[in-house]
């Protein structure tokens, strides 16, 4: 059985879940699954600890195990949105390109909109190919700040 723990953060509540194991989601504010337990782990405090570190500022990278549940393509956008370096952003295309299905650009937002481990996963970096803010499931004002932070601190140490 999974268990879930919820964190107070400069962008709202967070519950953070995992499977014993590794990350399995994140949710925006009281969002739960059923069949949960609401217990804090050492991982869940791995995690959080992350979390906060990254909007502060602190961290760029995450160093946790991740198990997002999605299709086998889910899993090749979400992989490649791994791999967006802190503070920039990437088009649906850009990442269509990436995962070798260049008219896959709906398909990607699709799957970037399935991401269930939001932050860790970096979907809040894919934009619009018009350099606009699209989607996101905390929110474009989640989104925007998770963007600024990044960008404010992108050369720091």
């Amino acid at each position: 059985m999974n268990n879930i723990f919820y964190y107070e953060t400069c962008i709202g509540k967070i519950g953070i879940e995992e499977n014993g194991t590794a990350i399995t989601n994140i949710y925006i504010a009281n969002e739960i699954s059923k069949d949960i337990n609401l217990m804090e782990t050492k991982l869940l405090k791995k995690a959080n600890q992350q979390l906060q570190e990254y909007l502060k500022g602190e961290r760029k990278i995450f160093d946790l195990p991740l198990e997002p549940n999605g299709t086998e393509f889910q899993q090749k956008v979400w992989n490649s949105l791994q791999k967006i370096p802190y503070g920039e952003t990437n088009s649906y295309k850009d990442i269509a390109k990436s995962i070798g299905n260049i008219k896959a650009c709906r398909a990607v937002g699709m799957a970037n909109n399935k991401n269930p481990i939001l932050i860790f996963i970096p979907c809040h970096r894919v934009i619009g190919s018009n350099g606009k803010l699209v989607g996101y499931a905390g929110g474009l004002n989640v989104k925007e700040k998770l963007l600024q932070i990044e960008k404010q601190n992108i050369y720091d140490n």
